[in-house]
């Protein structure tokens, strides 16, 4: 197998370091440099376009970090390419492992140490899952929490900023996020980003969770029959009021008390 490689590195001068040092080893260390990126975003494409089997990923880049970008291939493509970090800061390393990288090399990079990382790759690609299970060996699994939700629309893997997302609705198996400008789709559980994201949202119903911060408001709603009393009693309903769009979310009564607090 001779690995494909993606660099991504928001620094010219180190992109052009990395190329330097992967042609010095090419003989000894067979491989093919498909593509560069300097951002995240940008990197993304690339990975959906080029397919990459190894990601030399910087830490500190602009915008989304490195670390976010694993977080993001992990947690979106199991048999994506192995990430082998390439930085100047040793004190990323714990959490690096934590979103299943496969290597962690610091500058400035020796050549036997890059075509080590780069062999091993090879080697453990040959048995599907073995990477998963040499990271679990070596770092705990911690959730890191995310700053972008990842959507894949028409052959492309967006980035959707959390602060930006107004609420999350859960639509059959999918999960409606809605901006100030528009809606995406995501595949997920609503449960598990009540979890990953409780500081940010509340549920206000069981298939809604509201951004807290896009919350300015509740105003009542049409009367509905409440279903757990005898007869044909009604109740009054409520609903949030969103801040820069016209939608209302209903509220339940189980979650009232909590939104009700939030306002207050």
């Amino acid at each position: 197998m001779m690995p494909r490689i993606l660099i991504v590195d928001d620094e010219a001068p180190a992109r052009a370091r990395l190329t330097t040092l992967l042609s010095d080893i090419a003989a000894e260390c067979p491989h093919e440099l498909v593509g560069e990126a300097a951002q995240a975003q940008q990197a993304l494409d690339r990975i959906v376009e080029l397919s990459p089997d190894i990601v030399l990923l910087d830490v500190q880049m602009p915008g989304m970090t490195g670390i976010e970008l694993a977080a993001h291939l992990a947690q979106n493509d199991a048999a994506g390419p192995a990430i082998i970090f390439v930085t100047a800061y040793d004190e990323y390393a714990l959490k690096a492992f934590e979103v299943h990288a496969f290597d962690y090399l610091l500058k400035p990079v020796r050549a036997t140490r890059l075509a080590d990382a780069i062999r091993r790759v090879g080697a453990l690609k040959q048995n599907a899952g073995a990477q998963k299970k040499v990271i679990a060996e070596v770092a705990n699994t911690m959730q890191v929490t995310r700053k972008n939700f990842s959507v894949q629309e028409r052959g492309r893997l967006l980035l959707v900023p959390v602060i930006d997302v107004l609420y999350l609705k859960a639509e059959a198996k999918y999960v409606t996020l809605r901006t100030r400008e528009r809606e995406y789709l995501i595949e997920g559980s609503l449960s598990a980003l009540e979890q990953e994201f409780a500081a940010q949202f509340i549920r206000v119903h069981r298939n809604a969770l509201v951004a807290r911060d896009a919350i300015v408001g509740v105003e009542r709603g049409a009367q509905i029959v409440d279903a757990e009393s005898d007869g044909d009693k009604t109740q009054e309903s409520w609903q949030v009021i969103l801040r820069h769009i016209d939608d209302r979310l209903p509220i339940s009564r189980r979650q009232w008390a909590g939104v009700k607090a939030l306002v207050r």
